[in-house]
């Protein structure tokens, strides 16, 4: 960073008087708040340089200056003075534990959005797709269903078109077979084993097998629910995002799709402790004026998700990132105990 202390300080101030405000900041108007005892000169010609540099930007209705997204990264990332929340606090109101781990994430979506007063997002963990047993029902001829039974007794059922019309006895065989050599499994894992084994089988029941470990896979995906986001109202009432017609289209295109989300939560799943994605300068947010702090949070000792604050670029960093930072060390606390 090639900032000098009074350079610094003075993008600091700036920085955390427009995300207060909202308005461009003036030279005035920094020599009352950054506590330098330098002449506005001195400051025009500062701000003239982190403008150069493109820390600030000056819009055109006005002589202040606003931050633009390389000044929030250097704030967030070497200026920012972190609030500490108080943990007991937000744990009471936190209310994360619950029968279904699946009721903890939407806990802790809620959670999010009612402290952060934006919108909180949390990725489910990834189900691996394990399975006890499976049972094969003949319907009619060429059409059966396959029946499958999780590891905590939950059922799925798929159903099968076949090329053959298998005998009961020929489904139970097979069903018999899968169970006896792979209960207990992800059906990913037996589709690699099964492809080397069922050159010792007929053709005809080998088919049967793949075709019901394929649709196996499908039907535990399926049944995860990808991501929880709770409060995208609140975003409405934030006007650097609800401002102009494009701003909401690209908004709530965001979270009807959510592949971006998706995307982007992935990422950071893979990076430790809390991350900033600012607009503007990260190709994973869709708008320039929104941020997302993120968060992994673990199970048992292991990364299986990721929470965060989905808000403005011009978000009060200091209280949302403890907000999600202490979110994801209670919620991987909730669903290690359960």
């Amino acid at each position: 960073m090639q900032l000098d202390t009074r350079a610094q300080t003075l993008l600091k101030a700036l920085i955390e008087r427009y995300i207060a405000d909202g308005q461009p900041v003036g030279s005035r108007a920094l020599s009352k708040i950054s506590g330098l005892d330098l002449s506005p000169a001195t400051i025009r010609n500062i701000m003239a340089d982190l403008e150069e540099q493109g820390y600030v930007a000056s819009p055109h209705t006005s002589a202040g200056r606003v931050p633009t997204p390389r000044g929030y990264r250097i704030f967030v990332d070497t200026l920012l003075t972190v609030q500490q929340l108080d943990e007991q606090a937000v744990e009471a109101r936190m209310r994360l534990q619950a029968p279904q781990p699946q009721k903890m994430i939407s806990n802790a979506a809620q959670m999010l959005s009612q402290l952060s007063q934006f919108a909180g997002v949390v990725m489910s963990p990834r189900r691996e797709s394990i399975f006890q047993q499976i049972e094969f029902l003949r319907l009619s001829e060429k059409r059966i269903l396959l029946v499958i039974v999780g590891p905590t007794g939950d059922v799925q059922n798929r159903l099968l078109l076949t090329d053959v019309d298998y005998t009961p006895a020929q489904l139970t065989q097979s069903a018999n077979y899968i169970n006896q050599n792979y209960g207990g499994l992800a059906f990913d894992e037996v589709h690699h084993r099964l492809q080397g084994e069922l050159r010792q089988l007929r053709d005809d029941m080998g088919r049967l097998m793949q075709a019901a470990v394929e649709a196996g896979s499908e039907a535990m995906a399926d049944s995860s629910e990808d991501m929880v986001i709770a409060g995208e109202r609140n975003l409405l009432s934030v006007s650097d995002l609800s401002s102009n017609m494009t701003s909401l289209r690209q908004m709530f295109d965001m979270f009807e799709q959510k592949t971006g989300l998706m995307q982007l939560l992935d990422v950071s799943s893979k990076a430790s402790g809390v991350q900033i994605y600012i607009g503007g300068e990260s190709n994973l947010v869709p708008m320039d004026e929104m941020s997302v702090v993120t968060a992994p949070y673990t199970a048992n000792g292991k990364i299986v998700g990721t929470l965060g604050v989905i808000g403005p670029t011009r978000m009060a960093y200091e209280r949302v990132i403890p907000i999600v930072d202490i979110t994801a060390k209670l919620l991987s606390n909730a669903l290690s105990h359960h």
